[in-house]
């Protein structure tokens, strides 16, 4: 299983699965990563938390622990 947290910088990915539960899982899909949408890595922190993506069109950082929620596939 890939997650966003094992994906490069430079990287565009395609969201396969939202693993988690209640709030959390709630809290990702409202930021807008949902089942099937791209996600380009931008930066990555140096000591790997956060991470910041493109969503949708904007700009969004992440924690290490929610980017390792993130089931992905590589485009």
């Amino acid at each position: 299983m890939n997650t966003l947290r094992e994906a490069k910088v430079g990287d565009t990915v395609r969201v396969l699965k939202l693993h988690g539960e209640g709030a959390v899982k709630r809290r990702i899909m409202d930021m807008g990563i949902t089942r099937g949408v791209e996600v380009h890595i931008r930066k990555v922190a140096p000591l790997g938390d956060p991470v910041e993506v493109t969503v949708r069109g904007y700009e969004l950082s992440i924690r290490k622990a929610d980017a390792e929620m993130i089931e992905t596939e590589a485009l």
